[in-house]
């Protein structure tokens, strides 16, 4: 069987990558030839593909191609790629070392915005000495757009501090004595955001929820909510939520994902007071654990295990 990996990763990139796939691999999958798309290998003979976000219409030159593992978490430009053939299984990333890297970047700045760390750190660059009431976390509510398994990850390091945590999603969730408030569908989500006091974005983008962080949803937060996006750039319209940022409605964002990255440096984020900005770092890829994921998967399916079976397992119709 051969395996070609392919994607936008950059030299240094391909090397850790190699370094990490090979002897995953050959400890799961013996007999598995590992090639990277600027090898010379034959076409037809490749079965598999590792990817990261590849050009469009590279997945298409492998005629013979049966499954497509992704290095990341979001598959939406894979997704958007016409030529992606639609018999060949997508699976997506399911790394637990990144799920807990995003629940430690999603704590982080939930505790930063209850404790008004961020507001402290304004007035430390305007030389001012002044204290602000502090609120106890469990009267703090918590709202998480999407409960996968960053989201499952980042509320449960949540609760246990004693965070009211609610959690919204399009379709719905299995009930869980979890001690966190699911809720599911459109007409659910204003209910929510109007008992918010920071709203976390964790969803997939897909066409029900590109754009969804717009001047309504805004409207709906109290006044002072803070708001963190961790999911993808597309989720928010920027003018808006410059607009609320503006007039106070929203108290602070902290972004991590952007529209167009890397953000253009002229754009308004980058020097906005209320603006916590992060390069698209909230949960990179741990290429030692995301190798045996990607092991583990290869190796189920080669064993005539069905794609639904397999960890991250992508339903094209919903995106995710």
């Amino acid at each position: 069987m051969d395996v070609v990996l392919a994607g936008d990763l950059d030299a240094a990139e391909r090397r850790r990558w190699h370094a990490a796939l090979a002897p995953a691999l050959a400890a799961r999958c013996p007999g598995v030839r590992l090639w990277d798309e600027h090898d010379a290998f034959d076409p037809a003979a490749i079965e598999g593909a590792v990817v990261a976000n590849p050009a469009p219409g590279t997945l298409a030159a492998w005629p013979n191609l049966k499954l497509v593992q992704s290095l990341w978490a979001g598959v939406d430009r894979l997704l958007a790629d016409a030529t992606l053939p639609a018999h060949v299984p997508l699976v997506r990333m399911v790394d637990p070392a990144m799920n807990d890297a995003m629940a430690q970047t999603v704590l982080w700045a939930v505790l930063a915005l209850h404790r008004g760390f961020f507001a402290y750190a304004r007035r430390q660059r305007e030389r001012q000495w002044r204290v602000h009431a502090q609120r106890r976390a469990d009267e703090v509510t918590v709202t998480l757009l999407g409960l996968g398994q960053m989201g499952l990850a980042a509320a449960r390091r949540l609760v246990p501090l004693g965070y009211h945590v609610q959690a919204w999603t399009l379709h719905e969730h299995p009930a869980a004595d979890d001690g966190i408030v699911r809720a599911a569908g459109r007409d659910a989500l204003e209910p929510l955001l109007r008992t918010s006091d920071v709203v976390v974005n964790l969803l997939p983008l897909t066409p029900a929820t590109r754009g969804l962080i717009e001047a309504r949803f805004l409207a709906a937060l109290p006044k002072g909510a803070g708001l963190v996006n961790v999911a993808r750039g597309a989720h928010v319209v920027d003018a808006d939520l410059l607009a609320a940022l503006d007039a106070g409605h929203v108290r602070d964002a902290v972004l991590d994902v952007f529209a167009t990255e890397p953000l253009p440096p002229e754009h308004r984020y980058w020097t906005h007071p209320r603006v916590t900005l992060l390069p698209h770092a909230a949960a990179l890829t741990d290429e030692r654990s995301a190798a045996d994921v990607v092991a583990a998967n290869l190796a189920a399916w080669r064993t005539g295990r069905a794609p639904q079976a397999l960890t991250g397992w992508v339903d094209r119709a919903r995106g995710y």
